[in-house]
């Protein structure tokens, strides 16, 4: 009886602690959000990679208001880069995710939504991701191949999502903190440019739809100075397919 007791208790024990350990699975994946230990311990997804090289990357398009707009200024900079689009805006604005893709730039997806992961979700994660990913074969022609998660929390419901749709998840090694409403083009080219070197990836937006009202115009105006910094250092500034990042071992 006893043993049988202790058995019963240790049972009790570990289903107990599955719910603790199923959000321990989903959470501590998204400690990637933090820099140090992202640059650290996982260079690919910080995306980091030629040191002759920066890769310039916008998020939370396509957005009719604004992505025209970014599309213009890179081809008269004579730059291209990678668009981490929103399933959602994709499936609304399908012929700009198209052009973005015509005009030479990388379709990445940036999810379905830009929802918060409270709550694991893994059957959700994957049917999310699937269909933005989906969306993005069919406006570009080509499948997707990098996956930035929104606001760059990665559980483990989305890494898990990520392997099953074929994608590479990436982060980024600076950003310009380009969503506040008192960004301004000095201080998001200020921002970037504290932790700007070759290798790194740019994290900007393209689109205020989950920002401040208008603070694209600050990333827009920031840009030819932006370009031109990493020209006068000797990088050459591109989409993340040509940056050379390294799969992740």
């Amino acid at each position: 009886m006893s043993d049988a007791g202790g058995a019963a208790r240790g049972a009790g024990a570990v289903l107990a602690a599955l719910p603790v350990l199923g959000a321990a699975a989903h959470i501590v994946p998204a400690g990637a959000w933090l820099d140090g230990p992202r640059r650290a311990l996982m260079p690919s997804l910080a995306g980091l990679g030629d040191p002759h090289h920066v890769a310039l990357t916008f998020d939370d398009g396509p957005d009719p208001a604004s992505t025209p707009a970014f599309l213009d200024a890179l081809e008269g900079l004579g730059v291209r880069a990678t668009f981490f689009v929103l399933g959602e805006r994709l499936a609304r604005h399908r012929a700009l995710g198209a052009e973005i893709a015509a005009r030479g730039h990388e379709l990445g997806t940036h999810g379905w939504t830009h929802g918060r992961p409270w709550w694991p979700d893994p059957r959700g994660e994957i049917r999310g991701l699937r269909r933005a990913a989906h969306g993005v074969r069919e406006a570009a022609g080509t499948s997707a191949v990098w996956y930035r998660p929104p606001y760059g929390v990665l559980t483990g419901d989305r890494l898990l999502a990520a392997r099953r749709c074929g994608l590479r998840p990436v982060l980024w090694s600076v950003w310009g903190r380009d969503w506040t409403a008192d960004a301004t083009a000095a201080s998001v080219l200020h921002t970037v440019g504290r932790g700007l070197t070759g290798g790194a990836t740019v994290l900007l937006h393209d689109s205020d739809r989950h920002s401040a009202p208008g603070c694209w115009r600050a990333t827009l105006g920031a840009l030819p100075a932006l370009v031109a910094r990493c020209r006068e250092r000797g990088w050459a500034v591109g989409p993340l397919g040509e940056h050379g990042v390294r799969p992740a071992r």
